[in-house]
Order: structure tokens, then sequence, then C-alpha cells
């Protein structure tokens, strides 16, 4: 297999610096870029594997690009950096689209924990062909492709996330049940111990988003106060 092509895009050298050589350790082919200006002039002609980039940026910032990113592609695994201690900046880049996000100064370990779990994720997606029967669940109005990572809200297809359809997936498993953020942590995250119960609250905001957008009386995915959320019964 060819090996994954990254984008890292920081205005930082020394970040450009040490993520690049340490994603180049792990076998990655990095191209890094000071500005999201930059980056996207060479990501609109070829759209990279996966993104790594900061949010404060001169000229294009993190969240423009990844505006524009998620416009080209909806399941490019984004990650994004920030230097500040921001919970608007955070939860606004994983609305816009981002799958994570990692305050500075963060663990090498951690980033490349989190690269590797991405990566993984955007492989089962690109998985086509073969003769296996499709995967279907089908649950009223919803229809979940298991093989494509595909969900349909009335004959409307959504677009999700990878991120996103795990968690829509471990919510619809059994109708009416609880899932404890911890739960859907483990099901969205199965390899990655570094994941808070924030990041799942805004992938959750985002998933209805998307299918108030299709559907706007669309109520199925219900907040348990305290506990967690579900997936209401048909």
């Amino acid at each position: 297999m060819n090996p994954a092509r990254i984008a890292l895009v920081d205005d930082e050298e020394s970040i450009r610096e040490t993520v690049g050589l340490a994603l180049r350790k792990e076998g990655y082919l990095v191209s890094t870029y000071s500005d999201g200006a930059l980056a996207w002039n060479d990501i609109e002609q070829a759209i990279p594997d996966l993104v790594v980039a900061d949010i404060l940026m001169p000229r294009m910032d993190g969240l423009e690009l990844c505006r524009r990113m998620r416009a080209l592609s909806d399941d490019l695994p984004i990650i994004f950096l920030t230097s500040r201690d921001d919970e608007f900046d955070r939860v606004l880049g994983l609305e816009l689209g981002a799958d994570d996000y990692l305050c500075k100064p963060f663990s090498m370990r951690e980033l490349l924990a989190r690269v590797k779990v991405l990566l993984r994720r955007l492989a089962l997606l690109r998985q086509r062909g073969g003769h296996e029967p499709e995967e279907i669940v089908e649950l009223a109005d919803l229809r979940l492709d298991l093989r494509r990572y595909q969900a349909t809200w009335r004959d409307q297809l959504l677009a999700l996330t990878v991120t996103e359809f795990l968690l829509l997936r471990a919510l619809t498993r059994y109708p009416g049940h609880v899932k404890s953020r911890a739960q859907l942590m483990e099901e969205a995250y199965p390899n990655d111990a570094y994941v808070s119960e924030r990041t799942i609250d805004s992938h959750i905001k985002r998933l209805r988003r998307k299918f108030s957008a299709v559907d706007e009386t669309f109520s199925a995915v219900e907040t348990v106060h305290g506990l967690g959320y579900r997936y209401a019964e048909p």
C-alpha cells in the first residue's frame, strides 16, 4: 500500500519541523505549509489523506480552510491544533467538520495515536467492491449502509463523517437504550484513549444539525440528562 499523504499546516516553524519529523518517521508522506492559503492552493488540486491544521494562522485560518476542505470531501480526516484554551474555537471547529482537536502543547504520542485511528477509519470508508452482500440496516426512515459508511434519512443522503456515522450506528444498534458518553467513545474511537466527553457532545450536535438540514422535524437523537444519548424507538 502507498504511504498516507498528510498535509501539516501551522505558522509555527518549530511545530512544522517536530511534527513533520515524527510523522515521517511513522512512514507518512508529509507536506508542510505556513498558512492556510498556501495549503489550500495544493489541497484544491490534490486532496491528501489527512490534514493536521492550526486554527489561528495568517492569511487563511484553520476554520476557513476546514470549510473549504469539507466542500471538497466529506470524509477527509481533519485534526485541529490550537494554542488558545478557547472552547469556542475548538467546538466551532468540530461543528465545521473537523474530526478531532489537540491543544498546544500536546504529546506527540497522542497526536500519532489520533492520526492512526483516523487513517484506519478512512481505509474502511474507502473499501468498495468485493462479492460480499451489502450490509444494510433499516430503522423506519433511517437506512445505514455499514460497508460504505453511508446513511440516508427519508431517501436523502446525509453527508456524515466517519466519526458521525460510527456514533449513529452505536445509537441505533439498540433503539431506546441509553448510551453513555464513555460507551460512545469506545465505539467511535475504539483505539484512542484521549478523546474527551466534550468531543462526543460536539459530534452529536453536528449529527443532529445534518439530520435537521434534510428534515426540520427530526428529533430521534435524544439527550438523557446525566446519562448520555439514545436513538428513539420508531
